[in-house]
């Protein structure tokens, strides 16, 4: 989508790249999200005041028996992005099943080997960045809502990204993946669900998770058994005289 929806000029596309071996690292197979963006206001439309913004989102995920069917990313701390930019202005973009439709959870993509990073003649780099969850904030029609509310992680629409820094020109976007996990840049096991038994962090990342997983069960048979209390040997100790005679049965 762009602001021609509104009578505006800017333009933008989303092409899928094949994974490329002849270059050194391998450009990984990717979404290029690219275009134009324009301020011009259209002429016939005194009642558009703002133009120069482009953005996608991934397609919604259908009807099931039970109804519309969503992402629950409830047990996850982060979404993950691999990505490769040009340093304008992102945002990322998650659409909830909420009460107003038109409400977006939204932050900043902030990209550290973005071209021109490390000089002005610096070509763009993969990157992978981390965004907790927890740090989106909600916006409607990109204005700050009050009271803030947390997200509805369990009833996800859509995930996307947006280009509204509103700076004439060309930009590029290339998305290799994102995902959710509850691994962090240093490949350790941070969600809400922590270390529990069954907590599978990343499926992208399993055999880091699965490795942290099974330390925490090895530390787990290493422990000494635990012994019961009297109480706990016998539970009906002391109930005698009190009419509870089921407890003798």
């Amino acid at each position: 989508m762009t602001d021609q929806s509104v009578g505006g000029f800017s333009s933008a596309s989303l092409a899928q790249k094949s994974l490329d071996q002849s270059t050194n690292p391998p450009t990984p197979a990717h979404v290029l999200f690219s275009g134009n963006i324009s301020t011009k206001l259209p002429a016939n439309r005194p009642d558009v005041h703002q133009t120069g913004y482009a953005a996608w989102r991934n397609k919604d995920r259908g009807l099931s028996l039970f109804g519309e069917l969503f992402w629950n990313v409830d047990s996850y701390m982060y979404l993950a992005l691999r990505v490769k930019s040009d340093g304008r202005k992102y945002f990322v973009n998650i659409q909830t099943d909420s009460i107003v439709e038109s409400d977006i959870h939204q932050h900043r993509l902030y990209t550290r080997y973005h071209k021109g990073a490390e000089g002005p003649n610096s070509p763009a780099q993969w990157e992978t960045v981390w965004i907790k969850l927890h740090e989106f904030v909600r916006t409607n029609h990109g204005i700050v809502t009050e009271p803030q509310s947390e997200m509805l992680r369990q009833k996800v629409k859509s995930f996307g990204i947006g280009l509204i820094d509103r700076q004439p020109g060309p930009f590029e976007l290339a998305i290799a993946a994102m995902w959710a996990t509850n691994l962090n840049e240093r490949g350790q096991v941070d969600g809400r669900t922590g270390w529990e038994e069954g907590d599978q962090g990343s499926a992208r990342l399993s055999e880091v998770t699965l490795e942290k997983l099974e330390q925490k069960a090895e530390e787990k048979r290493n422990m000494p058994d635990e012994k019961k209390s009297f109480r706990e040997r016998v539970p009906h100790f002391g109930k005698v005289g009190t009419g509870d005679t089921e407890a003798f049965r």
